[in-house]
């Protein structure tokens, strides 16, 4: 496969690392390992899964001689790893990539959309699904499944039932006033135009996106 315009091979490190994480063998894209790397090196988590899957193969000499060095020994990839952290420049590669933007498209999604506020684009998908699932008087902190969804995220219930406030203003069905522009507003609006006709869509891609909090 054609490399990441940010990779480097002295990630390959990283990626055996994780490889080996238990349960040792490919991780899913969506899981928070992988993501969390992604994040770190601003490449894509897809791309971080492919290149798992190519060192799994240990096809080319450069991978077989990784795979035989560090494959049964862990405390030695965890110290190199770690060498490899501390080096100057390690998570910026715009400093070693003139031109090539470093934020990549992905980062959006598990980013914060607002500096007063914790939620993601990522969370706000899997609680616009939960929307779908339960009727308006239903959307109170003291729904079991409003209660489960908070404890997945991480957050508290409260948050996940103004988010579902927000979310009706957008129905057509409960005709409710428009609330005033916010970045975590005009995020669910535009999550709600993208999935309001696809719910199939929305239900397996929330599947994916809750491996992330497992």
């Amino acid at each position: 496969m054609a490399n990441h315009p940010l990779w480097s091979d002295d990630y390959w490190l990283l990626v055996m690392q994780l490889y080996q994480k238990k349960p040792v063998g490919v991780k899913s894209e969506y899981s928070h390992p992988v993501v969390e790397l992604g994040l770190e090196l601003h490449i894509p988590p897809k791309t971080i899964r492919e290149q798992m899957r190519v060192l799994e193969r240990h096809a080319t000499p450069s991978l077989q001689r990784l795979w035989t060095t560090y494959a049964d020994n862990p405390r030695r990839l965890a110290r190199d790893v770690k060498r490899l952290r501390q080096m100057s420049g390690f998570g910026d590669p715009g400093l070693f990539y003139d031109g090539v933007e470093t934020t990549q498209p992905f980062e959006r999604d598990y980013r914060p959309v607002d500096d007063s506020s914790d939620i993601t684009p990522v969370m706000l998908t899997i609680i616009l699904n939960l929307y779908f699932e339960l009727t308006p008087n239903t959307m109170v902190s003291e729904t079991p499944e409003v209660l489960d969804t908070a404890s997945l995220l991480g957050v508290k219930p409260e948050e996940v039932v103004d988010v579902l406030n927000i979310y009706q203003t957008f129905d057509p069905i409960l005709k409710r006033k428009p609330l005033p522009s916010s970045p975590v507003n005009d995020e669910a609006q535009r999550l709600w135009k993208y999935y309001y006709n696809q719910p199939e869509l929305l239900q397996n891609n929330v599947e994916k996106l809750k491996q992330y909090f497992a």
